[in-house]
């Protein structure tokens, strides 16, 4: 298909698919003339995967750019690809709070981790995360906000090993690429989309007035 069509089958412009050429997000078509560039259903697919990890996932061109050039390094694996696509989507984090508060904090997210019988090193990107959460909860004083990480744990434990099984249920290694990068990317934000949506269902029932037994 040429640009045109291309265009048409994904919903992106032509100029913008251009742009993603250049930037190195879509390889480029094969030249057939001079003035002409035919394009194939693989870069439909591409084109959607950039689409999603932009728009939806929220990504700049150049994390994108990174990681689709991770999914086509020759010797990929799904595991790796799994944190190529967690450290894109994590946000440093600020330090907070004293070098004595931080490794009590790290004390903290270590013995969560072990209460859970998770096997993961402490380079996990998310790592650093929780640890400035255990801080500010402490440094604001809600305890009651800290007890509510085993909640968050125990969920997120039973859905990584949905998702994982998900994936590993794909029959082709680019299929199950393809899976980990968009169940990381867009569970984050489906993940927060729901929670949203949950804690107003929640908000209301609490804010109902309680009738008073006589």
């Amino acid at each position: 298909m040429r640009i045109g069509e291309l265009a048409r089958h994904t919903g992106v412009p032509a100029p913008t698919i251009k742009y993603y050429t250049r930037e190195g997000l879509l390889p480029p078509g094969e030249r057939t003339s001079p003035n002409q560039v035919r394009y194939a259903g693989s870069h439909v697919r591409r084109l959607k995967l950039i689409r999603a990890m932009l728009e939806v996932g929220g990504m700049s061109v150049a994390t994108v750019r990174d990681v689709l050039a991770q999914v086509d390094a020759p010797g990929r694996t799904v595991h790796g690809m799994l944190g190529v696509a967690q450290s894109a989507v994590s946000r440093s984090a600020t330090e907070r709070g004293t070098e004595e508060e931080r490794r009590e904090a790290e004390r903290e997210a270590a013995e969560l981790v072990r209460r859970h019988g998770w096997d993961v090193k402490p380079e996990n990107p998310g790592w650093p995360a929780l640890v400035q959460i255990i801080v500010t909860y402490r440094d604001l004083d809600r305890g009651d906000l800290l007890a509510l990480l085993d909640e968050y744990a125990a969920a997120a434990g039973r859905l990584a090993q949905v998702e994982l099984a998900t994936v590993a249920d794909v029959p082709t290694v680019d299929g199950m690429v393809e899976g980990v990068v968009l169940g990381t990317v867009l569970g984050d934000a489906a993940m927060s989309a729901m929670r949203r949506i949950a804690q107003e269902s929640a908000s209301s029932r609490f804010a109902r007035p309680r009738t008073q037994s006589v």
